[in-house]
């Protein structure tokens, strides 16, 4: 499992939430996961940010915790399914498999911040 840097980001007046993985400016493309749930992604078919829209609802969280700086994602794919969960404050809020329609690189990332 690869390790990387995130910085992550809550906007209550939207309830979205974003982690981006550090040093990655931007995204090639943007698939949408699940309802509300989007992965982006570099030119390598990496991830490079995942957005929540509507955070609270999607996550069943309070806005309080959403802003906890203390955030670990665990993202892996093997090319037909993503595997992700979000941990905020060392307590996972979300996990779900996703099975994919898109091409994306194998990749397995523990992304936390600092």
């Amino acid at each position: 499992m690869e390790s990387k840097e995130l910085i992550s980001s809550y906007d209550e007046i939207n309830d979205t939430f974003v982690a981006k993985v550090c040093g990655k400016d931007g995204y090639c493309a943007n698939y949408e996961l699940s309802q509300g749930i989007f992965l982006n992604v570099d030119g390598n078919s990496l991830p490079s940010s995942i957005q929540i829209n509507g955070a609270s609802d999607v996550l069943n969280v309070s806005k309080d915790l959403l802003e906890d700086p203390d955030v670990c994602i665990l993202i892996k794919c093997n090319g037909d399914m993503i595997d992700f969960e979000l941990s905020i404050s060392s307590k996972k809020v979300y996990a779900n498999t996703f099975f994919i329609t898109f091409d994306v690189s194998k990749f397995n990332y523990k992304i936390r911040t600092n």
